[in-house]
């Protein structure tokens, strides 16, 4: 008799649909790591805070003035300004690597100008009657002055004696 219940049993147990499928693992996706940002550098609240263009102004006479070179010794300067005494004219250019008409903008303590550059040999320039007094605001600025322009970027100078020497220069 036992066989009678044990053959149906196992027929049924033949008919039951196979269970689901087991619910694959559950691998956690890695966290992705945060990029490491650099941090900006703190904003300027103050033109005069900015650090000045590498070098140093050298000043040499010339037979028809004077001159003034700023930058690193054995490099191309990246300003000069050249008395006339002639034509009493101080020529100021700035090293550009396109050249091209446009203003650039001078900022001293106490002035801010835009000047029109033209090219030049060696970058831009303008030239300025030696009477101008933004050569005296230049070299009296306290401890820098600032030039900007597309062509040239920002060049922060300091505001040394060789500056009112080729100013004097032409006045003479």
């Amino acid at each position: 008799m036992r066989i009678k219940f044990l053959a149906p049993a196992l027929l049924l147990a033949g008919c039951v649909p196979p269970g689901a499928p087991p619910a694959p693992e559950t691998v956690p996706s890695p966290t992705p790591r945060p990029v490491p940002v650099t941090p900006a550098p703190p904003p300027v609240g103050d033109w005069r805070d900015l650090p000045r263009a590498p070098g140093d102004w050298q000043y040499r006479g010339l037979g028809s003035g004077s001159a003034a070179t700023y930058g690193v010794r054995g490099a191309a300067p990246v300003a000069t300004l050249t008395c006339n005494r002639a034509a009493r004219q101080v020529t100021m250019v700035f090293a550009s690597p396109r050249p091209a008409a446009g203003t650039v903008t001078i900022r001293t303590t106490s002035t801010q100008r835009s000047l029109t550059v033209q090219p030049m040999a060696g970058g831009v320039g303008a030239s300025l009657p030696a009477s101008d007094k933004l050569l005296d605001a230049i070299g009296f600025s306290r401890g820098r002055f600032v030039v900007e322009g597309a062509a040239i970027g920002r060049l922060v100078l300091p505001s040394w004696a060789e500056i009112l020497r080729v100013t004097e220069d032409c006045r003479a």
